[in-house]
């Protein structure tokens, strides 16, 4: 943004917050002088800085605890390109979207070999919540197996 006097980013974020939902509210503001332009005028993308990614995080740290946690957390890394990730951090708070979210039910079936669908990458947002999802959902998978499996062995 290019802003006259200073930058109040709670202020623009909670009005934001009034129209959108709160994953679409930006998290990271960076201030310019000017726009940077290309020669015909337009906005030149390719000079725009890259944002510092490190203000993203409003929780404290907490490493991962488990192993699902931990993978959960390199498949974070990946596709949002940051560094830290602690098992309380909000995938949208931290630069998610829909297509990333996409991209992230993508990436957990192929990681996980287990069927999850985008509405729970809305609903546990946080790698501890789908962390938790995700351990109770194989459990409940093998279960039905072995369901189905008895019922087979009884024929």
């Amino acid at each position: 943004v290019v802003v006259e006097g200073d930058l109040d980013k709670e202020k623009i974020q909670n009005e934001l917050k009034l129209g959108l939902s709160d994953y679409m509210v930006p998290r990271i503001w960076v201030e310019l002088d000017a726009m940077p332009l290309t020669s015909n005028g337009k906005l030149d993308r390719k000079s725009l800085p890259d944002p510092d990614t490190t203000e993203l995080s409003t929780k404290e740290y907490v490493a991962p605890r488990t192993q699902t946690e931990l993978r959960l957390v390199a498949i974070w890394q990946e596709l949002l390109g940051v560094e830290q990730i602690g098992i309380y951090d909000n995938f949208f708070e931290l630069g998610g979207h829909s297509l990333l979210a996409t991209r992230l039910v993508s990436m957990i079936r192929k990681e996980f070999e287990i069927e999850i669908i985008i509405k729970d990458v809305f609903e546990f947002v946080k790698i501890e919540e789908l962390s938790t999802y995700l351990e109770h959902k194989k459990i409940k998978e093998r279960e039905s197996q072995n369901i189905i499996y008895k019922q087979i062995v009884k024929i």
